[in-house]
């Protein structure tokens, strides 16, 4: 099971993420989770929403680089060792992580890990092999 997440590039300089952050606030996309990896002339902003396909064409619509992407999701329980596990069943299977982040749902006592894979086929099929949890739209948007 995949779920959509957009990538969003924007320059390394003051008021670019409040930007993106407005336009999709006045499009009423509410954001599940956000990433900001940088270098020093860019950002990488990663962010998964609902309402991905009005975020990325509201992006689109004023000239920012946008795309959007598979990606898997998976919860585990919030506690040391909990993504050992999971990495454990990719690294038997051979999947190749292209990147990672993780965010907590602390009342539940669950954590949710975002992986990018090179295949994300294969590694979802390990993942559920295995018996670890992918999340859908449904389970991570309610």
């Amino acid at each position: 099971m995949t779920i959509k997440q957009l990538s969003i590039f924007i320059e390394n300089k003051p008021g670019r993420l409040a930007k993106v952050c407005r336009m999709l606030s006045g499009a009423g996309v509410n954001t599940t989770t956000l990433s900001l990896a940088d270098t020093r002339e860019f950002g990488i902003v990663r962010l998964m929403a609902r309402e991905w396909e009005r975020a990325l064409e509201t992006l689109k619509a004023d000239g920012i680089a946008v795309t959007a992407s598979d990606v898997a999701a998976v919860e585990v329980p919030d506690r040391p060792g909990g993504m050992a596990h999971v990495l454990d069943v990719l690294d038997a299977a051979g999947a190749n992580i292209e990147y990672n982040y993780a965010f907590s749902l602390m009342p539940q006592g669950k954590a949710v890990l975002v992986f990018r894979f090179t295949d994300t086929e294969k590694a979802v099929a390990a993942l559920e092999a295995a018996g670890v949890k992918t999340l859908g739209p449904r389970e991570l948007f309610g």
